[in-house]
């Protein structure tokens, strides 16, 4: 079965963000994850863990400028530095809160430079970031995003964060595998995930159309999830969907589905 680990940025956001960690616990989630956690110190978050007996699993390396449309700067060749001080600091989070793999966005095109420097660029950053996590028993995870939801997002295919994750040569680097970008940009879920399961260190979900909870749309979720389980595959898969109507009645799914928490 499954592991499933709620994600906070897009579940139970009807309370603040600290509240939703007992949000979690108490629909019977042991396992979270988020986007940033820089806006607030770590010992509140890892405070939160503890009093609501759960595991973070994942959370992103400083992207930018979130609110203003930026998505990662790793192939940015003019916020090299930025980004190596973005790694110190997410490493900090991650020993504080017992986090054991951070993810990684390549951002959008810059517009003067060619594709060929922002490549290297991005590959140097990865090389560099997972050298960094590796010397603290850490994973790093690249994530392709589909160009539909993330116009101008440079890293937009599992083949490409593939050639990434070789160009860098660093043995705990893995693709982030969310299916519902997966399916968006370039679908094939099934021969992915059997082909390349080796090389997924997280997984996410979420249906298509609508970015809603499995069960809305066009993936066949039961069957991704028994593709998954049969792969062997121990990780987790966070729920990175908007759910509709609301948090608690968009988890009706997963007992739907002959599942629990």
């Amino acid at each position: 079965m499954p592991k499933f680990a709620a994600n906070l940025t897009m579940l139970f956001t009807e309370v603040p963000f600290l509240d939703r960690f007992a949000l979690a616990r108490d629909a019977g989630f042991s396992a979270i994850e988020y986007l940033f956690p820089y806006e607030f110190e770590a010992a509140k978050l890892k405070d939160q863990l503890g009093q609501n007996g759960l595991k973070q699993v994942l959370f992103n390396v400083p992207a930018g400028n979130w609110a203003e449309g930026e998505r990662g700067i790793a192939a940015n060749p003019e916020r090299v530095e930025e980004f190596r001080a973005g790694v110190a600091k997410a490493v900090e989070y991650a020993l504080e809160l017992g986090v054991g793999g951070l993810n990684c966005l390549a951002g959008k095109r810059i517009p003067g430079y060619g594709d060929d420097i922002q490549w290297s660029t991005l590959v140097a950053n990865i090389r560099y970031a997972a050298s960094v996590l590796q010397k603290k028993g850490l994973r790093l995870m690249v994530e392709p995003l589909n160009h539909f939801d993330a116009p101008g997002f440079f890293l937009n295919r599992t083949e490409q964060a593939l050639k990434l994750i070789d160009d860098a040569g660093m043995p705990n680097v893995f693709v982030q595998y969310d299916v519902y970008h997966a399916q968006r940009e370039e679908g094939d879920l099934t021969a992915t995930l059997r082909k390349h399961i080796n090389k997924i260190g997280h997984i996410q979900i979420a249906d298509n159309p609508g970015r809603h909870q499995p069960g809305t749309g066009e993936i066949n979720y039961p069957f991704i999830f028994r593709e998954i389980d049969a792969s062997g595959y121990r990780g987790y898969v966070g729920l990175e969907y908007v759910p509709v109507p609301d948090s608690k009645s968009s988890l009706a799914w997963i007992g739907a589905f002959g599942y629990e928490l």
